[in-house]
């Protein structure tokens, strides 16, 4: 009455041992995206330095002009001009600040862009040599199947 319950360990064993599975293109695969990721944590890491600089020297700028504009004055309309410089001044810099801004985000894009392409190139490669490796092998198989009959 007592059966023995089948060994499913054995049967998997068995099951997955007939489908072999390549694990060094998982392992290629798993690289591949590590170093693309690194690489693009590296654009994104320079992107905020130079931001972060240019925000720093743009606040210093804007202290040190604010310093100046807040002197005590000889007459009341030194003031007047005080402010007005400080305006036009202020203006002027966030228009170069802009610029600088916007040259680091079209050097993020560009940089972006170009590891994109670049890991497109090398994951259709690598696509391509493992369905070519997974056709033989298919192949082999199949051969070594039909003559074991």
């Amino acid at each position: 009455m007592a059966t023995q319950t089948p060994d499913f360990t054995a049967m998997m064993k068995d099951f997955m041992g007939a489908f072999p599975v390549d694990t060094k293109s998982m392992e290629d695969a798993f690289k591949s995206t590590a170093t693309l990721n690194e690489k693009l944590s590296g654009v994104a890491i320079e992107a905020v330095e130079k931001s972060a600089e240019l925000s720093n020297k743009w606040t210093k700028d804007t202290l040190s002009k604010m310093a100046e504009m807040s002197k005590v004055k000889a007459e009341p309309a030194d003031y007047a001009k005080a402010i007005s410089d400080f305006a036009s001044a202020s203006a002027e810099v966030a228009a170069e600040n802009m610029a600088a801004y916007a040259e680091i985000a079209k050097k993020v894009q560009m940089d972006t862009v170009e590891l994109m392409m670049a890991a497109g190139k090398d994951m259709q490669e690598d696509a391509t040599a493992a369905v070519k490796k997974a056709t033989a092998d298919a192949t082999a198989a199949a051969k070594k199947a039909a003559a074991s009959k």
